[in-house]
């Protein structure tokens, strides 16, 4: 009973650290939300399309914080400011067609 007290103590304490933030990027500059991905590492920015369907993803500040199969490609979001930001998100490494280089891309 003792380390299932112990295993669940240590669980909880550790949760926070899976945190992550949701932020919207239509209430940022296309500053800030580079900063904000580039400060925590890993955000979800959610905001909503032009055709009023919700939209959200998970940004990175580089492949370290993808999954080993992924790599961090540039894909770009709406700001307050800008239309087009570039940010980095995960992309599966089947989509390099081939390629045997991994882009090395960071924020």
């Amino acid at each position: 009973m003792n380390k299932v007290a112990v295993v669940v103590a240590v669980v909880l304490a550790a949760s926070p650290a899976f945190a992550i933030s949701r932020l919207s990027p239509l209430k940022m500059t296309c500053e800030q939300a580079r900063a904000a991905v580039h400060n925590q590492g890993a955000v979800i920015f959610r905001w909503t399309s032009p055709r009023g369907l919700p939209l959200y993803d998970r940004f990175v500040r580089d492949s370290r914080f993808c999954d080993a199969n992924q790599y961090a490609e540039w894909k770009r979001i709406p700001t307050r400011d800008e239309p087009s930001c570039p940010v980095l998100f995960c992309e599966n490494l089947n989509r390099l067609d081939g390629d045997f280089i991994i882009p090395d891309n960071s924020l």
